[in-house]
């Protein structure tokens, strides 16, 4: 179940566990260093193409950064190209993933160039070029006057871009590598822009291997990947290699498929070949072991079932001049005419769709753009956040939705679902529709201003749902690509967090939209999510839900403290929504119930020897049902601080009492629970576990279970959220976090792949994913992680507060400690925008907002730095009246704006 970071896809105990329990990331004890931030153009080739006579390839500086020692990369550079930026890396590549990804596929190999078999869900086989629900090849490789690319000649540098990679190699060719995948599209476009000192004509190989083949079943569900696998045949069309897979699986409820893949360039092979190989240097394959990490490094399944093919072409080059030539991987799960036009389309024009990636990418990082002069690392998280959002949006057709039961079953499905579209929670083994996953990104999602992405994932929640549980009102928590449907349904025990939360996040997007059309598409649902929680979960009556949440331990009571905490804010959102609506009923009976659990709250689940309150209540092995408060340490200690309810007429604020909140957060703060790069999963200290504690010792509470000192993005950004709504942005609070979420995605010393964010950082508990096999590790990214980046930033320091369902926005800034200026410009709420800055000069306390657009009232304002007084309010100029307003960020003023651009000049005393 989803989110237990440890275990994401729930599995029966007879099934093989993931690998290691959890493909742990790598670990770091080097400093932080910053890459270097450079500007450059784009510069479009205008030497000599080939395709359609436009194609070119985004050239960027091609200076390297040197070479460091084995142990991990040195020195790197971070360059600009087209307006955004680009992250390199030139050390270790061959250890690191390499990912580019658009809405209808993506690819994954090594930063090389190269594909070892990645993955773990189906072993070996999460990498290479997927177009969803179905995978295409294995990989696609390149070889120059029989010297492949990635082997015999080298890469000295990979790229990230936004929107793109790239590689470069040096030889007596010099090549560049660019690989994308145009949006709408099923294929994935890689140009090689190659140029010589010489004139000379260079034989050009290029090897494909399909592994045609769908997301689901898995290796350890029934049926298996080895069932539903057939063999793949190959041939050679007008040009270009095609991989079809035709049949039907020999179990029951399987149906007829006809899968295809097309490999070519418009360019003319002067020869083909066809066979099971043609992986280029990584032929003859190693195949990847079924359990244990030996060998390290393999290049196929267990269950492949791929053939090969090759392409050869005689390449003309002039001297000094460069020549780009695009190659296309394309596909379709609905047969080769389909497949065709997908492979037409992207070679119709790569050059345009290069271009209209690009400028896409640029849109996406002109929204919500920061400039925080005190907090550079954290400006350019927000830059790469937005990006890796971008880039986990994926797209499927004709989900046909049943429920596989953990794996144990396989029934006809119950129906269909045509179109779904939603953040994939991870890559490569997690890039399906997730619940709890799709929940928390959200608010990253908001904030940056990727309304659409969210209505949509939230829509294909509430159908694949209503159709799996017969619309009983319960969310279902992970499903594939296909629409098998692996836990969530009626029958399984379900995860409480994710049902309860998602009124909470179609309120979320009401909010910041002001859309009551899409707040009225999902009300019945929300109604229902609740509903089923009473009905089904508080079976002793006692208003607190049982069932699963987002951690499952040995020891833990039925009543988890995530479910409890989420299910108050889901009620007073619910009430919210029913009130917009006049439905005084919902209202009426939302609001009882959160009220009655909120005044109840403190008293259960407060520990006060423990500094903390309490992971679960209610041991089932205790007969007396006595709702005993169970502490073991784990991060949803920290949710009552991160969850904020919405009451009318009052400031919002979290559940947490204030008192109890700085005391626990203080403790979070230890070395008992937070590392160098963030939160651990669960905390150290004294327990009656054989495992024994290996860390410090905070509390006099003897927990039943050992610590796992894992950091993962999400637990990492509870606790910077956490921080920010009790206005802690100092330096040892939310900014420690934030700057753990940012350095696991851009300090060279620390990341995988350069600029995304990892599932799980360096931590003492979790060995290096750069270290691991390909087929034995943690996601190279993950979408839930931006949460803890892009709503401090937005929603805390610079205050964007929209309530647009009430047509309504505030616009109130905190400074974090000892900086003197926060900035953001183009912040999407609604149909319109905002730009906002906030400064402290001496005594002088600004705060300048620009609202374009929005159509709501605006307050303003700031929050006051701890233990300062009001001299004097201007506004615009003028005197002004204010409130002082107490919240749990401290004392906010606030004025009503009366334009489209407000000045507010405080002085403090």
């Amino acid at each position: 179940m989803t989110p237990d970071p440890t275990n994401r896809s729930r599995q029966t105990s007879s099934a093989p566990p993931t690998p290691q329990s959890a493909p742990p990331a790598r670990q770091s004890g080097a400093a932080t260093r910053r890459p270097v931030r450079r500007t450059a153009g784009i510069a479009l080739l205008a030497a000599a193409t080939v395709l359609a006579g436009t194609a070119s390839a985004l050239a960027g500086p091609s200076t390297t950064g040197s070479a460091g020692a084995a142990s991990g990369p040195t020195t790197n550079s971070t360059t600009t190209t087209a307006g955004s930026s680009e992250l390199s890396e030139t050390t270790r590549l061959a250890d690191r993933r390499s990912l580019v990804v658009g809405d209808r596929a993506y690819a994954m190999g090594d930063e090389t160039g190269l594909y070892p078999a990645t993955g773990w869900h189906i072993r070996g086989e999460m990498g290479g070029f997927w177009s969803q629900p179905i995978k295409l090849l294995d990989g696609i490789w390149f070889g120059l006057d029989g010297n492949w690319l990635g082997k015999d000649v080298a890469a000295a540098k990979y790229t990230s871009g936004q929107g793109y990679s790239r590689i470069d190699y040096s030889g007596s060719v010099n090549v560049r590598r660019t690989d994308f995948v145009p949006d709408g599209v099923r294929a994935t476009l890689v140009g090689l822009t190659l140029s010589s000192s010489t004139a000379k004509t260079v034989k050009l190989d290029v090897d494909a291997h399909s592994e045609l083949m769908q997301s689901y079943p898995w290796d350890w569900t029934t049926p298996g990947a080895a069932d539903a696998n057939l063999p793949d045949t190959g041939d050679y069309t007008n040009g270009a290699l095609r991989f079809r897979e035709q049949g039907t699986p020999s179990y029951p409820n399987a149906t007829a498929h006809d899968y295809a893949a097309f490999v070519g360039s418009s360019l003319r092979p002067t020869d083909h070949q066809l066979g099971p190989d043609h992986r280029g240097p990584q032929s003859p394959a190693v195949i990847c072991p079924k359990d244990g990490t030996t060998p390290a490094r393999c290049d196929d399944s267990l269950v492949g079932k791929g053939t090969g093919g090759r392409l050869t072409y005689d390449v003309k080059l002039s001297a000094g001049q460069q020549k780009t030539i695009w190659f296309a991987v394309a596909g379709s799960d609905q047969g080769s005419q389909a497949a065709a036009r997908e492979y037409g389309k992207a070679l119709s024009n790569p050059d345009k769709l290069l271009r209209a990636k690009t400028a896409l990418r640029q849109q996406i990082d002109a929204q919500s753009a920061v400039d925080l002069p005190g907090d550079r690392l954290l400006q350019q998280s927000v830059e790469w956040s937005k990006q890796n959002l971008a880039d986990s949006v994926q797209e499927a057709h004709n989900l046909q939705i049943r429920d596989v039961n953990e794996g144990k079953d396989y029934p006809a499905p119950a129906g269909t679902v045509q179109t779904a579209r939603w953040f994939g929670a991870g890559f490569p083994d997690y890039p399906w529709l997730f619940a709890t996953d799709g929940e928390y990104t959200a608010f990253a999602a908001v904030a940056a201003g990727q309304f659409d992405t969210v209505k949509s994932h939230l829509k294909a929640l509430r159908d694949v749902s209503d159709i799996l549980n017969n619309r009983s009102g319960k969310v279902a928590h992970e499903v594939t690509p296909t629409g098998s449907v692996y836990f969530g349904s009626n029958q399984s025990a379900g995860n409480t967090d994710e049902t309860v939360k998602f009124p909470s996040t179609v309120a979320l997007l009401w909010r910041w939209t002001g859309d009551n059309k899409f707040r009225d598409d999902m009300y019945d649902f929300s109604v229902r999510n609740l509903q089923y929680v009473y009905r089904e979960l508080d079976k002793d009556g006692d208003g607190w839900p049982e069932g699963l949440g987002n951690v499952e331990r040995t020891g833990m009571g039925v009543e988890k403290l995530d479910n409890t905490v989420y299910l108050i804010r889901g009620l007073t959102d619910l009430a919210d929504l029913a009130a917009s609506k006049h439905d005084t009923k919902v209202q009426q009976w939302a609001t009882t119930r959160a009220n009655d659990l909120e005044s109840r709250f403190e008293a259960q689940w407060w520990v006060p020897q423990a500094m903390g309150y309490a992971d679960s209540i209610d041991d089932p092995a205790n007969p007396a049902n006595d709702n005993t408060p169970i502490f073991q340490r784990h991060w949803i200690g920290v949710t009552p601080m991160e969850a904020v309810l919405n009451h009318p007429g009052k400031p919002a604020s979290p559940l947490a009492s204030t008192a109890n909140a700085n005391t626990a957060l203080d403790q979070r703060e230890t070395a008992c629970y937070t590392g160098e790069f963030g939160l651990f999963h669960t905390g150290t200290g004294a327990t009656s576990d054989p495992a024994g504690n290996p860390g410090a010792t905070c509390d006099p509470v003897v927990s039943q279970v050992k610590s796992e000192r894992s950091i993962f993005g999400l637990n990492t950004s509870i606790m910077a959220v956490a921080e920010g709504n009790f206005g802690r942005l100092g330096a040892k609070q939310q900014q420690a976090y934030t700057t753990g979420n940012a350095r696991i995605q851009l300090d060279p010393s620390v990341w995988e792949t350069p600029g995304a964010m990892p599932e799980i950082a360096p931590s003492p508990d979790s060995a290096a994913n750069i270290g691991r096999p390909f087929y034995d590790r943690s996601m190279a990214l993950q979408a839930w992680g931006a949460y803890g980046i892009l709503w401090p930033v937005i929603h805390q320091q610079l205050g964007v507060d929209p309530d647009l369902g009430h047509g309504r926005i505030a616009v109130v800034p905190q400074l974090p400690q000892g900086q003197q200026k926060v900035a953001g410009s183009n912040i999407r709420v609604g149909r319109g925008s905002v730009d906002v800055s906030a400064r402290l000069t001496g005594k002088a306390l600004s705060t300048d907002v620009t609202a374009k657009g929005v159509g709501a009232t605006l307050t303003v304002g700031a929050v006051l730095p701890s233990g300062a007084k009001v001299k004097s309010v201007s506004v615009d100029g003028h005197a002004a009246q204010y409130k002082l307003v107490t919240t749990t960020r401290g004392t906010e003023v606030q004025v009503p704006a009366k334009g489209s651009h407000t000045e507010l000049r405080i002085t403090l005393r």
